[in-house]
């Protein structure tokens, strides 16, 4: 998503063109699941997360999270990242429940299929139309819940930084982070969605951050993920080598 403007294709030349040997794609690149794979592949690259199911509350979730499942096992990725949905009415106690009982349903087809469900807080001001979990120790409750080693929590920077328990949820996170996402909070930020940072442009620690992430024991890829269109605007050397040299001065 750091590169939404570009097709997957040109995505997956450019990091293999600077040696990046990961990539992330989210599910509205893949027009064709088994040829981004074969261009996957043909690059050397691996893919370390698919982004996104979730939404439980939407009249098609369970088949259309049953496909996010197989399209992310056909990319050759064991992490599925659930964007859980917002709440459909004022009760956010069964917003939770619903989606709770909905990653319950998805766990038997995901763990047929070697994938594992990463669920991903986002930061409360999304609520209303992204998802009803929203901090890193919920999302624990639930994982802890439901108490399957197929599903697990996904930690973003940009979602979680703010939160003043965001230490002990990052410790008590050992063993379940299935995936780790570095952006920045900008200062003046006013769009919630698509004004992420580059890196080292705002106002997040980065490196403590990632030092905790360490700490609890995750050794997987680190994903950059910065939704906005200033940055997808950018040509596309520039797009890549401020990425990369940011990510090696801020995160690194």
């Amino acid at each position: 998503m750091t590169a939404d403007y570009w097709p997957l294709a040109d995505v997956v030349d450019a990091c293999a063109e600077h040696g990046v040997e990961w990539v992330g794609p989210w599910r509205h690149k893949l027009e064709d699941v088994e040829d981004a794979r074969r261009r996957i592949d043909a690059a050397g690259l691996k893919v370390s997360s698919l982004c996104r199911g979730g939404f439980f509350a939407a009249d098609n979730a369970d088949a259309d999270n049953r496909l996010a499942v197989e399209q992310a096992a056909a990319l050759g990725t064991d992490v599925l990242v659930l964007v859980c949905g917002p709440p459909r009415t004022r009760d956010l106690a069964a917003a939770r429940a619903t989606i709770e009982a909905g990653i319950e349903r998805l766990l038997p087809h995901a763990r047929e299929h070697g994938v594992r469900l990463g669920i991903e807080p986002l930061h409360p001001m999304m609520i209303s139309e992204r998802s009803a979990i929203v901090t890193l120790g919920e999302s624990l409750d639930m994982a802890e819940r439901i108490g399957d080693d197929h599903v697990g929590v996904v930690i973003d920077v940009y979602h979680t930084f703010w939160d003043p328990r965001i230490d002990e949820q990052i410790a008590r996170a050992a063993g379940r982070i299935l995936g780790f996402h570095v952006n920045d909070w900008l200062p003046a930020t006013q769009h919630t969605l698509l004004e992420r940072g580059m890196m080292g442009d705002g106002i997040i620690e980065l490196r403590r951050l990632r030092s905790l992430v360490d700490a609890a024991g995750y050794q997987g890829p680190i994903e950059v993920e910065i939704l906005n269109p200033a940055v997808w605007e950018l040509p596309r050397e520039e797009l890549m080598r401020t990425t990369i040299d940011r990510f090696e001065k801020c995160v690194v």
